[in-house]
């Protein structure tokens, strides 16, 4: 199955209703010192409007008070409207807007999280998207495990770590032959995000399956980086 790229903002009424509340409402409560420390603490990814996350969320709740359910459209056009937003608190509205209402979303929809994925990422949006947005809209549709597949192999780290995280919360669904196999893809990758990542997804599945992870981490211990291994028995 191929992934293209997400076609223009759609129009939405909903989005219009949610966007003009929204940038009135997070700037009213904006922490000039904390955005500093924050943008600082997040390596200049984007700026910050210095929102605590009790902050946003109570605020978040005022935004959406009183507005309907979404489609997948309205979905899409919020989320892509708070990413073009430059302060970083609006793309985490549009990540928490998508975990509550991923179950609207078709497996149309994975076009819209992987450009949210790629674009200006880093671990604050991605890890929500990937174990959230993306496995819930795989979860939906398996055929979407052959996308994937696809984004394991991708030279964009952050594609890869999406697809290594997907499955972060199936627990017994969890497609053990996928997880695996896809850590070993990566096993080799130079970078602390992927390293981490693999540990990570590993170490959810000790949850379900201890035994498992750990023969795997015993029969592929050669291959894994040390961070990896690390993370993946640190709770066994």
């Amino acid at each position: 199955m191929s992934v293209t790229v997400p076609s223009a903002v759609p129009s939405s009424d909903l989005a219009d209703t949610v966007l003009e509340r929204l940038v009135v409402s997070y700037p009213e409560a904006a922490d000039p010192e904390r955005s500093v420390q924050m943008k600082a603490y997040m390596k200049d990814i984007a700026p910050f409007l210095g929102l605590t996350s009790p902050t946003r969320r109570d605020l978040s709740r005022a935004v959406l008070a009183g507005t309907p359910r979404p489609d997948e459209k309205d979905c899409k056009a919020i989320a892509l409207r708070c990413w073009a937003l430059p302060e970083r608190e609006y793309a985490y509205f549009a990540v928490d807007y998508l975990r509550r209402h991923v179950k609207r979303c078709s497996s149309a929809f994975l076009p819209v999280a992987r450009h949210l994925v790629t674009t200006r990422p880093w671990w604050d949006t991605v890890d929500a998207l990937a174990s959230h947005v993306v496995g819930g809209l795989v979860e939906a549709d398996p055929e979407l495990r052959t996308v994937m597949d696809e984004w394991i192999e991708d030279d964009d780290l952050w594609v890869a770590r999406t697809a290594l995280l997907h499955q972060l919360r199936y627990k017994s669904a969890t497609d053990t032959e996928r997880l695996f196999a896809y850590c070993v893809r990566q096993s080799g990758h130079p970078d602390f995000f992927i390293r981490k990542a693999i540990g990570w997804c590993l170490r959810e599945y000790a949850k379900t399956d201890p035994e498992a992870v750990r023969a795997f981490v015993e029969r592929e211990r050669g291959r894994l980086a040390p961070l990896s291994v690390r993370e993946a028995l640190k709770n066994l």
